[in-house]
């Protein structure tokens, strides 16, 4: 799945990934009003919204880019109505030929992270029959609990060709409050002996993990089929982690409507301009509501977020351009 993801960056020129987060408050009004007088206002009225809303993103947007990005979680607020819309915008996007990053965040341990990792990622068996629940293509992944929650996710992954983005460091503000935190590690001083101890952040000593795992599942183009989660808004960790990962895709959130711009994405690419793929969820999917896309209205909520879509594709060619590459 990383060579078909690769591919699909290379084809469209964009290494872009929308993230497909609804809120309610992102829906307009008159999605929202059909949706509700079809289902009522229910759970099921809000699912059905959030599924209309979706589409019509999808729709203008497919053709652009490699790869969407629905955050399980603002499905799940809607309940059992929601996941099936989650599902049901899966299916909708990988038949427009989209590579789909389900962003669920899972991390457990033994046969619970494996369970985690059927659900997203494979399948499960029910009586005779082999079943796929979410079926995406790549799914986030929580690493705080070792090796013990990671690896049956990179067991199925490597069963299913899928892969996985583990988070290292994150964009929100407070990530640093543990992820910076200095850990002291130990590296032997060569033919004198002993070992000399030096203290490093957190999220460097979790990218060295992830280079290790990314050893054990490697894509035809030189990259793992697990990669890492590093934010936009941290470039100089980036920079470092890109060094840390060498074989590792990032997924890069924060671009956007989290304060990044196209110049602070060069390091977390390699030479070739691969490496990384972008993040940008409610500034493109709710780019209506922003004053710069306000001429379309609402009622052009998907020809928005498509401007915003090619508006942020010229940003990072711009700011490749600027180094030469």
């Amino acid at each position: 799945m990383i060579d078909k993801l690769i591919q699909k960056i290379q084809e469209t020129g964009a290494p872009v990934v929308v993230g497909l987060d609804p809120m309610l408050k992102f829906v307009p009004d008159h999605i929202k009003k059909a949706a509700f007088e079809e289902k009522g206002e229910t759970l099921e009225g809000a699912a059905e919204a959030v599924w209309l809303f979706n589409k019509a993103i999808v729709d203008k947007t497919y053709d652009l880019i490699p790869a969407v990005k629905p955050q399980i979680a603002m499905y799940e607020q809607f309940g059992i109505p929601g996941l099936v819309t989650f599902r049901r915008t899966v299916d909708y996007c990988r038949q427009k030929g989209l590579v789909v990053i389900g962003d669920a965040k899972r991390g457990d341990i033994g046969s619970t992270s494996a369970a985690y990792a059927s659900a997203h990622l494979g399948k499960v068996k029910v009586g005779s029959s082999l079943c796929r629940a979410f079926d995406v293509d790549f799914v986030t992944v929580n690493p705080y609990l070792g090796s013990d929650g990671v690896q049956p996710f990179i067991d199925v992954c490597m069963e299913e060709q899928k892969g996985i983005f583990v988070l290292v460091k994150t964009s929100n503000p407070s990530s640093g409050e543990f992820q910076d935190r200095l850990v002291q590690t130990g590296t032997a001083a060569g033919a004198a002996g002993g070992i000399t101890f030096s203290d490093r952040p957190l999220y460097e000593v979790v990218g060295e993990k992830v280079a290790e795992w990314s050893e054990q599942f490697m894509g035809k183009n030189g990259y793992s089929y697990v990669g890492a989660v590093v934010g936009a808004t941290y470039p100089e960790q980036g920079m470092v982690l890109r060094k840390v990962m060498p074989k590792s895709f990032i997924l890069v959130p924060g671009y956007g409507a989290q304060g990044a711009a196209g110049k602070d994405l060069i390091h977390f690419f390699d030479e070739n301009r691969l490496g990384a793929i972008v993040n940008s969820s409610r500034g493109i999917i709710a780019a209506y509501q922003n004053e710069k896309y306000s001429k379309y209205g609402p009622a052009g909520f998907a020809d928005a977020s498509r401007q915003a879509v090619i508006d942020m594709i010229t940003d990072i060619d711009q700011a490749f351009a600027s180094v030469g590459r």
